[in-house]
């Protein structure tokens, strides 16, 4: 088995439902079913955001696991959740002379410069979540950006509050604009709502690096300001609502109380407990991170042999209490469909 290794930046401190989305029961997998066998002796690194972050982290684990499959050794840089930290990990990447790099879970545009220095060097990159344009050639000379449709992921959540609130929806929009994905998604939250009648109360622009210390007094001081007005908070990343509980509970507001939270993303381990113990998060629309950890080495692997980009876009789904009955103790979104050995095949493994 190849190992992993994780560094941290000398700067670190720091219902699955329809709407065409897989079922429970097994599919066929819907990918590719072609492309170039695996380069032999590899090295790669995975830039991580911040591996506090659920969907970072699960992509991640998605990465790894592949890797051992297609016989690659990997580091892990994180990032820990700051620019400077970001910056940092790809001083190192450079340094290590890997022969692929993945970004994972931020904008590139906020990496420009370093990452013109990965261009310059001939390291193709892959990436999740680092723009607003998903698939093949996407800015910055990554080859690929994995990514569900974030456009879609933001209208679920937003038609999910509509269809459970009605036209008295009053929602808060949480977002970082940090990211310029994460303040597309916001806007096509807010577009939605609004179309359909519902009000947005406010609409939150808090860094999501900072949740642990902002969203309680934060949570605090929206309750005071809009009171029972606020039926729903809707956020681009389950991170937000990691911290969110605690001030709920000290107003006095149940587990299954308004407001009720909703997520555009990215489908945490923590968001899944959270929503079948029915405490403080009613929904998440979930990523498939694992596959897509896959599909990043796939990437990689068709950039490193100058073949094409597969293009392959991965579908989301909607996660209530009533889907995750029929998950047993699973606390992801795992598609239960035949992509390991899919990609196996595609590898020569």
């Amino acid at each position: 088995m190849k190992r992993r290794t994780v560094i941290r930046t000398l700067l670190a401190s720091t219902l699955i439902a329809s709407f065409a989305v897989p079922s429970l029961a097994e599919t066929a997998f819907d990918g590719p079913t072609s492309g170039p066998k695996a380069a032999e002796g590899k090295t790669i690194v995975v830039l991580a955001a911040d591996l506090k972050n659920g969907g970072v982290l699960g992509v991640t684990n998605g990465v790894e696991e592949a890797a051992d499959v297609i016989g690659w050794d990997i580091r892990v840089l994180d990032g820990a959740g700051s620019v400077q930290g970001r910056t940092a990990a790809i001083g190192q990447a450079m340094a290590l002379q890997p022969d692929g790099i993945v970004i994972n879970g931020f904008d590139a545009v906020e990496q420009q410069a370093a990452l013109e220095g990965v261009v310059a060097a001939n390291i193709p990159m892959v990436a999740w979540h680092s723009g607003p344009k998903i698939g093949c050639d996407a800015p910055g000379g990554i080859f690929a950006n994995v990514s569900t449709d974030a456009m879609t992921v933001s209208e679920v959540a937003a038609k999910w509050a509509i269809e459970d609130a009605g036209e008295d929806v009053g929602a808060v929009i949480f977002t970082d604009s940090t990211y310029q994905i994460a303040i597309d998604k916001a806007d096509r939250i807010k577009e939605t709502i609004e179309a359909m009648g519902g009000t947005v109360l406010e609409y939150v622009d808090t860094p999501i690096a900072d949740t642990s210390t902002r969203m309680g007094p934060l949570t605090t001081s929206l309750l005071q300001k809009h009171g029972a007005s606020w039926t729903h908070a809707l956020a681009i990343n389950d991170l937000y609502f990691d911290f969110m509980g605690p001030a709920l509970a000290a107003a006095g507001i149940p587990g299954d109380g308004a407001p009720k939270a909703g997520s555009a993303g990215d489908g945490s381990e923590a968001a899944f407990q959270r929503i079948r113990s029915g405490q403080y998060q009613t929904i998440t629309v979930a990523e498939p991170l694992n596959l897509q950890g896959w599909q990043l080495v796939d990437e990689l692997n068709r950039a490193i042999q100058e073949e094409p980009c597969s293009g392959y876009i991965t579908s989301p789904a909607l996660v209530t209490t009533e889907g995750l009955a029929k998950l047993g103790d699973s606390n992801s979104f795992d598609p239960d469909s035949p992509y390991r050995a899919a990609y196996s095949e595609i590898w020569g493994k």
